[in-house]
């Protein structure tokens, strides 16, 4: 039998514990967002925004050594490169073990995922006399590098549960009707863990993009710093003085681009969370 619909006095009643218990949790995570923003264009002893609102705080950020712009490039430029490794090499990490049966295959998994379970600041050092090795210290390509292996353990675990929420009918068919692996892979199994592609190209935007102990070992050259460390510097000036107002000006233009990115792709981002939580 079906259910009586719920009547409307009944069904505000409710619901209204959840719009007040999910309101209020708005308002904490919003509530430093919004601060931060109006500190950033608010006046501020001791900064660039002394009397009055206006984005006096920003120009300093925006002329502070060597440019703004040259930050937001090289911040780009390791997201980017980060994001686009991750993906390449989790699509396949994930396809290998969701797919073929191999010698060891649990085991390397578990070694994978195993280094999850190591301090990220302790491989910092080696990792550095590594990239010195091989010429890619002080370079952003060695940050990307870097900041890709510390993603790919979470990233291969969320595509392996992504094609494993598949049923394998699909891949099999199209391996009968001619198609390689390879082939199954592109043409139909791609479009269908598109959302965990997704997450996972999200996550490690996110890391890259906010990271700043990788720059901080790593780079030497403050024309290479990505945003995150430049603004650190940039918090400091002379006598130890903090520039609260250029400080807040960096925050707001450091989480723009993420809170941009996650509205965007939140459905998605969600589905791909989703993916394989109820299989079997």
């Amino acid at each position: 039998m079906r259910r009586p619909p719920t009547t409307s006095i009944g069904g505000l009643v409710l619901r209204t514990p959840y719009w007040i218990f999910t309101g209020s949790l708005a308002v904490i995570f919003l509530f430093p967002l919004a601060w931060t923003a109006m500190a950033s264009v608010s006046p501020h002893a001791g900064t660039n925004q002394t009397d009055g609102w206006g984005f006096g705080n920003y120009r300093t950020l925006a002329h502070y050594q060597a440019g703004i712009w040259q930050y937001l490039a090289n911040s780009a430029f390791v997201s980017l490169t980060t994001v686009v490794l991750t993906l390449a090499i989790s699509l396949l990490g994930g396809y290998a073990f969701a797919r073929f049966n191999f010698p060891g295959k649990n085991v390397l998994f578990l070694t994978t995922l195993a280094i999850l379970m190591v301090p990220y600041a302790t491989m910092l050092i080696p990792l550095y006399v590594l990239l010195n090795q091989l010429n890619l210290q002080d370079s952003l390509i060695g940050v990307a590098l870097v900041l890709t292996m510390f993603q790919l353990p979470f990233s291969t675990f969320m595509m392996r549960i992504s094609f494993e929420a598949i049923p394998r009918e699909l891949d099999e068919a199209a391996l009968v009707d001619g198609c390689s692996s390879w082939a199954a892979l592109r043409r139909v199994l791609l479009p269908a863990v598109k959302p965990g592609l997704i997450t996972v190209g999200l996550f490690a935007f996110l890391t890259a993009w906010n990271d700043f102990m990788a720059p901080l070992i790593l780079i030497n050259d403050s024309s290479r710093f990505t945003l995150p460390l430049a603004v650190s510097n940039l918090r400091v000036q002379v006598q130890g003085v903090i520039d609260y107002g250029a400080t807040e000006a960096g925050v707001v233009v450091l989480a723009l681009p993420c809170i941009v990115l996650f509205l965007l792709l939140q459905r998605h981002y969600v589905r791909g969370f989703m993916s394989g939580a109820f299989k079997g």
